[in-house]
Parts: structure tokens; sequence; C-alpha cells
């Protein structure tokens, strides 16, 4: 059995609430299962919290030599940096692994979690794993918007495809979760290479991508799980941080918000509002064509089939909404989070 040296990293930035249990996740990883005996490190990078996180931190890294904490300052970052890919360049410069995975303060892994992507990533010659752990929602808002996370690559990427072609374009990735080999890694620049980028995790794909350099996105849900905002006010200023960078500017924007409302709000309207019998019948083939996609993804990722996936036209107008919502945001410049701008100093807007 061959050893590899993991090493766990998770930027953490006011998380109190749940960075004992991300941490406690991370250290009960199975080190002997699968064709590889896992040398694991668990580095914690504590943001400038002002919540206690350090304090949480500290005393489980002096009960278990495998935990490092590293204690940053609560300064903005470097200039043409975010906060995001800073903390992990940070992390990613105290690693010592020859595996590096990143992981988000309010992820909770399965012990067999690490064991598994490792096993993945060195069997199938990848550089780059991007699982996407199950996406816990309990609000009305978060069971609206959260099962799309997962819906949205799951249901329209050509998975076998995305994994052979150099294309950026077919990359989808999560930054709750990243897994990738050390050296590739710095190959294509670590995050310096996305240091200005808002959805920082897509952008790292991309670039493994554009170095020719094999990737996946795969469904982690057997193996981690994340509730990645809790209540109304965090989906709005999560999403609302970052959508507005999600489709390559507004034309692009536009034109998904578009498709996604013509494809899965227009027919649920004609099927209850057409006075044509023909229309309606229309309607409802594809409104239950969405719904039958939502069913699919959410039985494989066991998330809530009922009756949320019936939602899907609700799913799309909240989801448009959010989209709005940072886009408004974003040019009135008043798009933060965590107490930070999600605007790069000295790069523009």
């Amino acid at each position: 059995m061959g050893a590899e040296r993991v090493s766990l990293l998770i930027p953490a930035r006011n998380e109190a609430a749940t960075i004992a249990a991300a941490v406690a996740s991370a250290a009960a990883q199975d080190t002997a299962g699968g064709s590889f005996r896992l040398d694991l490190e668990v580095v914690v990078l504590d943001d400038g919290s002002q919540d206690g996180t350090g304090r949480i931190v500290a005393p489980l890294a002096a009960s278990d030599p495998r935990i490092r904490l590293i204690s940053g300052a609560d300064e903005p970052p470097p200039a043409g940096w975010l906060g995001k890919p800073w903390a992990c360049a940070r992390l990613a410069d105290e690693a010592t692994g020859s595996v590096l995975a990143f992981m988000d303060a309010d992820v909770e892994l399965d012990p067999d979690a690490i064991s598994a992507l490792v096993e993945t990533l060195r069997s199938e010659g990848f550089a780059m794993l991007a699982p996407y752990p199950h996406q816990e929602a309990h609000g009305w808002l978060e069971r609206l918007v959260q099962p799309l996370v997962t819906w949205s690559w799951a249901a329209t990427l050509p998975l076998g495809w995305a994994e052979n072609s150099p294309r950026p374009s077919l990359s989808a990735a999560n930054g709750q979760l990243l897994v990738m080999d050390a050296e590739a890694y710095r190959l294509i620049g670590g995050h310096a290479a996305v240091a200005g980028e808002v959805l920082e995790d897509i952008a790292l794909m991309r670039a493994f991508k554009r170095r020719e350099l094999r990737t996946a996105t795969v469904d982690g849900s057997h193996l981690a799980r994340c509730r990645m905002y809790s209540g109304t006010r965090e989906v709005v200023n999560g999403y609302g941080k970052s959508l507005w960078d999600a489709f390559n500017g507004p034309a692009g924007s536009l034109a998904v918000n578009a498709l996604l409302v013509s494809a899965y709000v227009v027919p649920a309207l004609a099927a209850v509002g057409s006075r044509s019998p023909r229309v309606r019948a229309l309607g409802v083939v594809g409104y239950a064509a969405g719904v039958t996609s939502r069913v699919l993804v959410a039985r494989r990722t066991g998330e809530r089939v009922l009756p949320d996936t019936l939602a899907q036209p609700l799913s799309i107008l909240a989801f448009v909404t959010l989209n709005a919502i940072s886009w408004e945001r974003h040019l009135r410049g008043a798009n933060t989070w965590k107490g930070r701008s999600v605007i790069a100093s000295g790069v523009a807007s």
C-alpha cells in the first residue's frame, strides 16, 4: 500500500458556528482505506475572524499534532486579490502534501471522503477533482435555491466529455471542496492565477484545463455535506455577492436567465393559463420535463424529492431574482461578504 501526504486546508473567517464540526470531520478521516495510506495534516487559517473562530480551533490543534492553526490579521488582501483566494494561497504555502484538499469551514466530511477522492484522483489520472457535497437546505428560500447548485451541472454538463476536454467552458466546480495534485496546482500558478476571481473555484478548473490537465466534476453527496447559507438573509447576501460574475458579463447573464425562464417558467404558465388545449398540453409536457430532471438529480444526491421538485418554476424565478439583486448591488459597488469587498483592489470591475 502506497502512502500519500494529504494537506486538508480550511480557510475560516467568522465561522464559529461550524468550524469545530468541520475540523473534527477532517481529523476523523480514515487514513488506511483504499489503495493509499494517507499521511494527513489539517491546516486551518483563522482569517481575521472577530467571532472567536481561532479560539475554538486552538484547543483542537493543541490536542492533535496533525492540526495546525495559522492566524491571519484582519486586514484587506493585497492589491489584485480577493479574500478567499488570498486565504487559500496562504494555506497552500503552508501545505506539505502531494495532494491539496481545500475545504470550506461549513463542510462536514464522511470518514472515507478524502481516501475515496485521493483514490479517484490518482487512479483516473486527474489533476483536479470537484466533488459537490450534499447541499443541506432548511428554510423556504434555501429549499427553492440550493438544489439548483447540483442540478445546474448534473442536468446540463456532459461529464464524460468534460473530463477529457481541455475546453475551459466545460467547467463546473464548487469551492466547498476541491482536491488537486499539488504539483499541478503549482504548475498553473496556484490561487495567484485566480486572485481576483469571485468564482475562484470555476476559474481554477479553467486554469487547469488551459494547461491541458484533466479535471472532473463529480457527485460528492455521499462523501460530504454542507449547509451553504443559513436563512433567507444569508441566501440573498451569499448569492448576491457572486451571481453577477457567473455568466461572463451582463449579456451572458441576460441570455442564461432568459433561457431558464423560457425553459422552466413559461411552460408552467402555459399549462395553467393558456386557453388553447394544445398550448396547455405542451406546457404540461415542458413542466413535467423540468420536474423530471430535478427528480432524477434529487434521487441521486439524496435531496428532497417531493414536494420540492414540483416547485422547479419557482426555483428558477428565485434564482433569476437573486441574479438581478446581485447585478444591482454590483453596479452600485455595494457587494461585500464578511466585511470585505468582492471587487479586488486595483482590479477594474
